[in-house]
């Protein structure tokens, strides 16, 4: 078996049976290219099937130098679940990342604004920016107060469908990791946002394939991700915060804000669509002193 079919089988496993998208694709697909350069760089004999250890502890390790220990964990990952992919399909017995381990790495804390930060951000957005005769200006605030009001990721932002949205019953439809869909709760102020941008909408040319998209650009086609980085990026450094901001970030604000106004950890989860609740407890870590509170108040032998 070649190195190039077996990624081609592995990533048709990964959008037809997981239901990964292109995204996730991409970056499951890197590391295994990233492993098949090294070996034809150094002429080694080895394909899916018979490669061993020593080759991938090799590699691992001529990666590794540039990369931090939560790099190296993700790369050893990728590279496992390929092989376990391997195995499933009966083209191997064993995985030979078996043995190697993965560094030892801490959890990160997400970074997180203040609503103080949020409000400073919109009031920077000038609302009267157009480009092309297209008022852009509203559609970032209505960017920004969807991120945040909703706990998106810029993906789900991205793909954010008019059909997604049923502001009658106070939901937004969202298509998250491996397609799975959850409704989550929108406020009436972040409706009016998107109902101006949406007015607006109406009178750019919209590109057929992105008829039914919330956000677009001044092209009538859908944004790219690229695209939302760039307008916080610049949000930012007009508001001179003096803090790492990506649109994850928003989504973090999101999870700590309703934490630490008495939100329960079971409910942040399903509106920030995490699969495991584990994934979601890294916010009992953020601001402990509401954890304190909770003991104050609810406890019988405060």
């Amino acid at each position: 078996m070649k190195w190039n079919q077996a990624l081609s089988d592995y990533q048709y496993y990964l959008k037809i049976e997981r239901g990964f998208s292109k995204n996730s694709i991409e970056n499951y697909s890197f590391d295994i290219k990233k492993l098949t350069s090294y070996i034809d760089e150094n002429a080694i004999k080895a394909s899916p099937t018979t490669i061993e250890s020593e080759v991938l502890k090799a590699f691992i390790y001529n990666v590794s130098k540039s990369l931090n220990p939560r790099s190296q964990a993700r790369l050893i990952s990728g590279l496992r679940n390929f092989f376990d992919y391997l195995i499933f399909e009966n083209y191997r017995s064993t995985n030979p990342l078996d043995l190697i381990e993965s560094p030892k790495i801490g959890r990160k804390l997400p970074d997180t604004l203040s609503t103080k930060d949020i409000d400073l951000m919109i009031s920077t957005i000038d609302l009267s920016y157009s480009y092309n005769g297209v008022n852009l200006g509203e559609r970032n605030r209505a960017i920004i107060e969807t991120l945040y009001s909703c706990g998106l990721r810029v993906s789900e932002l991205i793909d954010l469908k008019l059909s997604d949205l049923f502001f009658e019953e106070g939901f937004v439809k969202i298509t998250g990791k491996g397609n799975k869909q959850r409704f989550v709760p929108i406020g009436k102020s972040t409706q009016k946002y998107i109902n101006i941008w949406i007015d607006i909408r109406r009178h750019i040319p919209i590109d057929q394939n992105s008829r039914d998209i919330v956000f677009l650009n001044y092209k009538g086609r859908q944004m790219t991700r690229a695209m939302v980085f760039t307008i916080i990026k610049q949000l930012v450094e007009k508001s001179g915060l003096k803090k790492n901001v990506s649109p994850h970030t928003f989504r973090h604000s999101f999870a700590t804000h309703l934490l630490e106004n008495g939100a329960d950890l079971r409910s942040i989860q399903m509106m920030l669509g995490h699969e495991s609740i584990t994934t979601t407890e890294i916010y009992m870590h953020v601001d402990r002193s509401h954890l304190s509170e909770v003991l104050n108040k609810y406890h019988p032998r405060k």
